[in-house]
């Protein structure tokens, strides 16, 4: 499986005021369904569902359904750069509603800091998942699997936050229940040396052959 990450940029920024204490919340689309999204993909609206039920049962309902500031490189969550804590994921339509309380850890103060002095945020999901072709667009496939709903990135309308929303050379599977890293990079220089070596025992043998023949 591949880690994909998708962005939306109309997140809604929300700051209320309780008993002089500023609570800071992100509030928008999270994930959409059958439609092909800038990053030329299509999840169809089943496979979403299915994820999102398993999400808010094992994430957001025991209060551990974190999120980073940036563009996290791996499936897993990096308490150390959490900044918020999604609250609610829904569908809507094809589209799933979420909402996320930004907490008070170093990189929440941070986007809190960015909320007051006005920046456009937007999200992010993060998840993995194979790819399947049909009629020239890629579709993602019945594994997917949500790593978490958003992560807050800066204005992704801007040209330059865009995130290739394959990570090149990299492969997740699941090892007994952990995610490991895989490079197909070395996987490719397995093969070569294995190629190799197969190549030499094959000459090997031809010059057996040749030798017995003389």
């Amino acid at each position: 499986m591949k880690l994909i990450s998708e962005e939306i940029q109309n997140a809604e920024m929300l700051v209320e005021e309780t008993n002089g204490k500023k609570n800071y919340k992100i509030r928008g689309v999270f994930l959409q369904s059958e439609i092909k999204n800038r990053n030329g993909r299509v999840y169809e609206k089943e496979i979403l569902e299915k994820e999102v039920r398993r999400y808010n049962a094992e994430f957001i309902n025991k209060k551990r359904a974190f999120g980073e500031l940036g563009h996290p490189d791996s499936p897993t969550v990096n308490l150390e750069r959490v900044s918020h804590m999604i609250t609610t994921l829904y569908p809507d339509g094809t589209n799933f509603i979420g909402e996320a309380k930004i907490m008070n850890t170093p990189y929440g103060k941070i986007v809190k800091g960015l909320i007051d002095e006005g920046a456009q945020l937007g999200v992010s999901s993060r998840g993995m998942g194979s790819l399947q072709q049909r009629g020239g667009v890629n579709y993602v496939g019945r594994d997917f699997y949500l790593a978490t709903a958003a992560d807050i990135v800066a204005d992704p309308s801007a040209p330059d936050a865009f995130v290739e929303g394959i990570m090149e050379n990299k492969e997740w599977v699941w090892n007994n229940g952990v995610l490991v890293e895989r490079d197909i990079e070395s996987w490719k220089r397995d093969v070569e040396a294995a190629k190799r070596l197969a190549l030499a025992e094959a000459k090997a043998e031809v010059f057996k052959k040749f030798l017995k023949k003389l």
